[in-house]
């Protein structure tokens, strides 16, 4: 190859370098400028099936955080502003071009009150709301920290055992022994101790098909805390209850409960 075809194949690619330098320059330096624009944010769009949320909670956490440029808000600052509000269980945010940020949130439902001023989410996710007034009719559970989700689902299998025998549940007691309390809606409470609840609890509910409605709704207190039978404290002007009624050998009703207690 000679020296002038060399000199001139050298000039063609210094000249292909200036230009590919030249673009690169020229696309940074657009880039510089579109990010010194000043494009205020003028929409902020909050979307969500709110029933509890309040979305002035929203705008407040907001405000400080969309004073700034299109490009300048951090994104990640008001993400982190809105998740920490009691009522948000998730939330996605993202830029609309070009003035507009878009915050779409999941609202969290709760499931029953948990301690004396939280709420607990189905999933066994405690949060504290400012004002509990209008979930006086969901059930109290009550439990060890940290072990909600353990305490939540028992809570649920013995809500649809007394569900069976349509038994309304009002609380649900775990204290920090593993002792056992709960509370109907008609005010009866059943001690069940910290051995063997549910067999003892199933015992009892077996024994109700026994007993008649009258005497069912008579009852204050039931301990079964023993381990072959229960006590039973009456409300306070109820008539004397005939066991001896039921004592009767030739009595149907006898025969179910030694089965029962039996089993």
């Amino acid at each position: 190859m000679s020296n002038a075809v060399i000199k001139k194949w050298m000039t063609g690619l210094l000249l292909a370098g200036l230009v590919a330098y030249g673009a690169v320059k020229i696309i940074h330096t657009r880039h510089l400028t579109i990010k010194n624009v000043s494009l205020p944010i003028k929409y902020v769009r909050t979307e969500g099936e709110f029933q509890y949320l309040d979305k002035n909670e929203i705008k407040a956490a907001l405000q400080p955080l969309v004073t700034t440029s299109f490009f300048d808000v951090d994104m990640q600052a008001i993400h982190s502003a809105v998740s920490t509000l009691p009522w948000v269980e998730a939330v996605t945010v993202k830029r609309i071009w070009p003035d507009a940020i878009d915050v779409k949130v999941r609202e969290k439902k709760p499931y029953a009150r948990w301690g004396k001023s939280s709420l607990i989410t189905e999933q066994g996710v405690v949060f504290t709301p400012k004002d509990l007034s209008q979930f006086q009719s969901l059930i109290a559970v009550n439990g060890p920290e940290h072990q909600q989700v353990k305490v939540l689902e028992i809570m649920k299998g013995v809500k649809t055992a007394l569900a069976d025998q349509s038994l309304k549940m009002a609380e649900f007691n775990v204290n920090d022994r593993g002792s056992w309390k709960i509370k109907l809606t008609n005010g009866l409470e059943i001690l069940l101790g910290r051995n063997e609840q549910l067999k003892k609890l199933q015992r009892f509910l077996k024994t109700l098909t026994v007993l008649g409605q009258e005497q069912v709704n008579a009852m204050a207190i039931v301990d079964l805390r023993y381990p072959n039978g229960y006590a039973v404290s009456w409300r306070p002007g109820t008539a004397e209850f005939d066991w001896m009624a039921i004592a009767d050998p030739n009595n149907d009703k006898t025969s179910t409960l030694k089965a029962i207690q039996s089993r």
